[in-house]
Order: structure tokens, then C-alpha cells, then sequence
């Protein structure tokens, strides 16, 4: 990849103007819900895109910051990221997750605290934000789907179709690359699957890859990776809490055995962590449950009024990139507001940006990818699209949004 500027790992204050604070208080939203209003992810101070470059200047990694003061150096360091799993449906289930929850604050000896994931509160965005360290207006991976502006093609970000030039649409080296040529051993463990993705490549490579179909045989080798150098910095990975989730929904019985399962991995590795180790365990998003009904899934492809206009429909249910017709861009603006205003967020691309949502600055590379209209869920509805996207439709539990269910994920902590 091309080394480009990592100035956006410095920490920028936020803007005068934003005052709301997590969590939201249900009932205390301003009415129409103006794009500002909107809480926005702490980047710079505790969001993901924070974590990495945090424990990588704390080895000695030249250019980037500890912007999460509170995490204390140390020599060998491992994140273990489990998808779907938020902060509020970890809290929600402390019997199912002994281990985890005696680390969260309150328990004896638990420091653990809520970050943000960064906006949209999806896999592929996080993920970019993770392993590059960067907001998704710097590293390019605004959403679920976005449009492609040389193209004009909608481009699914988690699957990399159609295909794309990783490197040119994400040229900022990881963090894991930069470690490597630091002298730190970096080195990522998940499911053979990944190892030569796309989305790997620009999110997470970097050092050494090594698949592994088990979830114990990638503890196990994690902890061996973090003993094999005097400087290490290992990532981990798990899926299934996500794939219960969106299948079963959060709380049911499959998803509360995932939790059980995945907890017992994280004791599992916390076990066998060497000496001078930190492992931080968090996630890419949380998930809200959304009920089957036409109130609560309005779907776009027998929606008039919200068609009107529009040239691609990108991102996700409760995430949306809306693409207009040349010139079309103002009244599709107004139409999703009036419809939709009471219930979601609808901001204009310039809005949105302003406001933060991706970050304390958009590449120029990047400005075109996100929406003429940017639509994030407030409340636990979705617009949906059941003939265009028929299985993203057909989830139980979702996520994108900025709502403390979606953004806010564990930031738990456990050293040697």
C-alpha cells in the first residue's frame, strides 16, 4: 500500500456546537431530529479507530498517538474482537457471561468502559477503522454498500463486490504494517476464510496471517504469537455472536449460547496470556431487534414517496446512503426528512459531515461515496428493501446507526 499522511491519528476537539452525551435519554431528542442532534462517535478520545494506534505508540511505534491515555503500555499486546457483541447486550447478560462481566466496572477489580464504533456501526467500516486506525472519512469505508463515484456501481464494502482496487480505495498503511517495520511482531488469527480478502488487506494486514477454523485452536495460537517476540501486537477474531444475532436476535436462545461460548473463549485466552501481556477484548458494533411489521420496516421498494428521485439506495436498514437523480438531490432531502424525520436521522452529505458523523475530516477521495442523503435510525425501525435485498430484510437483529444500542462496544481489559 502507499504510505500515506497519518494525520488523522492525531486527536481533534470536537466542534463547539456538540454537546450530547451518552448515553441518550429516551424522551429528551429535539424534535425534528436536525442532523447535529445526533450523538456522535468520540473519535480522537474512545472510539475504535483510537485502540490500535493507543497500543501501538506504547511499543514504540513512531507517528502515532495514544489517544486513550487510560490504557497503560505494555510490551505485548492482543485484541480480540467479537462481532455483534455491544456494550448494552453484554451488560444485559451477565449469567451468560461470567468471565467478561466480573471485567466490566462495578465488579471486583473491573475497569472496563464502553467505546464507539464509529459511523456506520457496521463490520466493514469498523474493521477499516480498527486495523487502520483512522475514522471511516479518512480510511473510505463510509458504509455497508456505497456508491462507487468512478463507477456509478453501489460497492458492497464487506464482500468487495464488484471488485476494486484495495489500494486505491483504501491506501493508508495499517497499523499492523507499521508496527511490522517497526521491529514488532504483529500478527492476525481468524477463520481461514478471511486470509486473502480484500477487506483484509486493507483493514488488518500486515506481519503474519494464521487461519484457524476453531475458536479454541485461535486462542490457543494467539497466545502463542504473543510469546513469540519481546514486542507483540496480535489480533483475534470471532463472527458467531453476529450471525446469531442477525438470524435469532439478540436474547434468544441461540444468541445467548454464542455469548456463553465466546465468553468461555476469552477466559480461555486471558489463561494463557505471557508475562508483560495486555488483551483487550471489544467489538465492531452492538444490535437492536426489530419487530416484523409494516411500522417498523418501511420498505423502500414499494415506498413511493422515498423512491422518488433516487438513483441507488446503499448502506443498510438503519444506515442509509441515498443516491439521487442529478439534480434531484434537494427534494430527496425533503421527502426522507418529512417521512422519515421522526423516527431517523436525515442529513444532507454535507450535513452529516459537519456534524461528524465519519470523522473529523473526508478524504477527497471519499466525499462522493457517501450519500446525497445520510438517514441513521433513531428509533427501533428500518427501511428495509424486500425485492433488492431480500436477506438483509429478513434479519431479526440490526445495527449501522448511532444509537447507544449500535455504537457503544466493550473496551475490556485483563493483563499478566
Amino acid at each position: 500500500m502507499t504510505d500515506t499522511s497519518r494525520t488523522p491519528h492525531t486527536p481533534n476537539p470536537a466542534p463547539a456546537a456538540h454537546t450530547t452525551a451518552w448515553p441518550l435519554i429516551p424522551g429528551a431528542h429535539p424534535e425534528p431530529l436536525a442532523p447535529a442532534s445526533a450523538p456522535r462517535p468520540e473519535y480522537g478520545t474512545g472510539s475504535l479507530a483510537d485502540l490500535l494506534p493507543t497500543l501501538a505508540a506504547g511499543m514504540g511505534v513512531p507517528g502515532l498517538t495514544a489517544a486513550i491515555p487510560e490504557l497503560a503500555p505494555a510490551d505485548r499486546n492482543c485484541v480480540f474482537l467479537i462481532d455483534g457483541l455491544g456494550w448494552e447486550q453484554l451488560a444485559a447478560h451477565p449469567e451468560e457471561a461470567l468471565f467478561m462481566a466480573s471485567l466490566l466496572p462495578g465488579s471486583r477489580g473491573g475497569t472496563g468502559r464502553p467505546i464507539t464504533t464509529g459511523y456506520p456501526a457496521t463490520t466493514a467500516t469498523s474493521l477499516a477503522s480498527v486495523g487502520t486506525g483512522l475514522p471511516p472519512g479518512a480510511h473510505g469505508l463510509p458504509g455497508y454498500t456505497v456508491r462507487n463515484p468512478d463507477t456509478g456501481e453501489l460497492m458492497n464494502q464487506l464482500r468487495w463486490q464488484p471488485w476494486t482496487r484495495p489500494d486505491t480505495w483504501q491506501p493508508y498503511p495499517t497499523v499492523f504494517e507499521l508496527a511490522h517495520r517497526a521491529g514488532v511482531h504483529a500478527a492476525q488469527v481468524s477463520s481461514p476464510t478471511f486470509a486473502h480478502t480484500p477487506l483484509t488487506k486493507v483493514a488488518l494486514s500486515g506481519g503474519t496471517f494464521h487461519g484457524r477454523l476453531s475458536g479454541e485452536e485461535r486462542m490457543d495460537l494467539a497466545a502463542e504469537q504473543l510469546a513469540a517476540a519481546d514486542r507483540s501486537l496480535v489480533y483475534t477474531y470471532y463472527a458467531e455472536v453476529d450471525g446469531a444475532g442477525h438470524r435469532y436476535g439478540v436474547d434468544s436462545d441461540t444468541w445467548r449460547g454464542q455469548l456463553m461460548y465466546v465468553d468461555r473463549l476469552v477466559q480461555r485466552l486471558a489463561e494463557q496470556l505471557p508475562p508483560r501481556s495486555a488483551l483487550y477484548v471489544t467489538a465492531d458494533h452492538g444490535m437492536v431487534d426489530v419487530p416484523f411489521d409494516e411500522e417498523h420496516r418501511i420498505d423502500f421498494d414499494h415506498d413511493w414517496e422515498l423512491g422518488a428521485g433516487v438513483a441507488l439506495l446503499g448502506g443498510e436498514g438503519r444506515a442509509r446512503h441515498v443516491y439521487a437523480v442529478p439534480g434531484a438531490e434537494n427534494d430527496v432531502l425533503t421527502c426522507w426528512r418529512e417521512v422519515l424525520g421522526e423516527q431517523f436521522w436525515v442529513a444532507s452529505r454535507d450535513e452529516a459531515i459537519a456534524a461528524g458523523w465519519f470523522g473529523p475530516r473526508v478524504d477527497d477521495r471519499v466525499h462522493h461515496r457517501i450519500g446525497d442523503v445520510v438517514a441513521a435510525a433513531r428509533d427501533d425501525v428500518l427501511v428495509i428493501a424486500s425485492e433488492r435485498e431480500p436477506n438483509e430484510s429478513a434479519m431479526v437483529g440490526n445495527h449501522g446507526s448511532l444509537t447507544p444500542a449500535e455504537q457503544l462496544v466493550p473496551l475490556l481489559e485483563v493483563r499478566s
